[in-house]
């Protein structure tokens, strides 16, 4: 691939990006309670984009954008699920329930915790989050799964109701680093940035979501930034992990989180979510 193609790529893909900025924050919607995890989630909307960025390449027509986003996404979510080890067989909707459907939304849905939208089967947890979260008729919802209307009515009744019967279970997912954080907050916040770099490992990799990728060397350029910038992390615990929450300009809210791996002490994976603060939003989020 020749320097002028690459760079034709790049503007094609930024282009693509930019066109669909205002419909990501709700694909991440819909991906992250799939799942139970805004960072999961996240995952799966960037799978999506990079299939419907190939996609487009090869087809001679543009589809309707968000409808067809959707689709993807939801196929993505799938082979997700499937590739993490989930069950995605379930008994077949039974459509006697259709005669308690409200075509309401139900706001204890909107309310539920994303962890509980995991311990629905697949085709009830689509369904209250295409309807009831983000307020797809049930057309559209239908459309999305690949189903009729009267089936996405029969899983809205027994989804709703599931939900409503739910208690949140916390548990962290793992050990994390704490001592280990606590020294990269301190020296990031006293601006000690030799301090910072000092600790990252020489083969680190630094994903800065949906901009781009560095490893080794490079990774301490991402530095640079951080010193124009007015920004402090705090550690909080993020669905069950520990992980820093980056403050801008002295708010009282997260702007967005950073994931930090360690290994003896060093820093050997960053995941800087400062270009999908959309993930602030949904993000649930304890301070430490």
């Amino acid at each position: 691939m020749t320097d002028d193609t690459r760079a034709a790529v790049a503007k094609a893909r930024s282009d693509f990006l930019e066109i669909v900025a205002a419909i990501r924050p709700e694909l991440h919607r819909y991906c992250a309670r799939l799942t139970g995890s805004v960072i999961e989630g996240e995952d799966i909307v960037q799978d999506t984009l990079a299939r419907a960025f190939y996609a487009l390449g090869t087809s001679p027509e543009t589809p309707p954008l968000r409808p067809w986003l959707f689709k993807i996404a939801h196929h993505a979510a799938l082979d997700f699920l499937k590739s993490h080890g989930h069950k995605l067989t379930e008994p077949r909707a039974d459509l006697s329930d259709v005669a308690g459907f409200d075509d309401a939304p139900d706001p204890a849905v909107v309310r539920a915790a994303l962890a509980c939208f995991a311990e629905l089967p697949l085709s009830q947890r689509s369904a209250v989050i295409l309807k009831d979260v983000l307020g797809h008729s049930l057309e559209e919802t239908a459309e999305t799964m690949g189903t009729t209307v009267m089936a996405v009515k029969a899983a809205l009744v027994r989804g709703r109701a599931k939900l409503a019967e739910m208690q949140r279970e916390d548990a962290p997912k793992r050990a994390a680093p704490r001592a280990d954080l606590e020294r990269y907050a301190a020296l990031f916040n006293a601006r000690d940035w030799d301090g910072v770099r000092a600790l990252i490992a020489d083969d680190c990799r630094l994903d800065l979501v949906s901009k781009s990728q560095r490893r080794g060397k490079e990774v301490g350029m991402y530095f640079d930034n951080y010193a124009k910038a007015n920004v402090a992390v705090r550690l909080v615990r993020l669905e069950g992990d520990l992980a820093l929450a980056a403050y801008v300009g002295g708010a009282d809210a997260p702007a967005y989180f950073i994931l930090l791996d360690f290994e003896g002490g060093r820093v050997t994976n960053i995941r800087d979510y400062r270009y999908v603060s959309y993930i602030a939003k949904e993000a649930e989020f304890e301070p430490c």
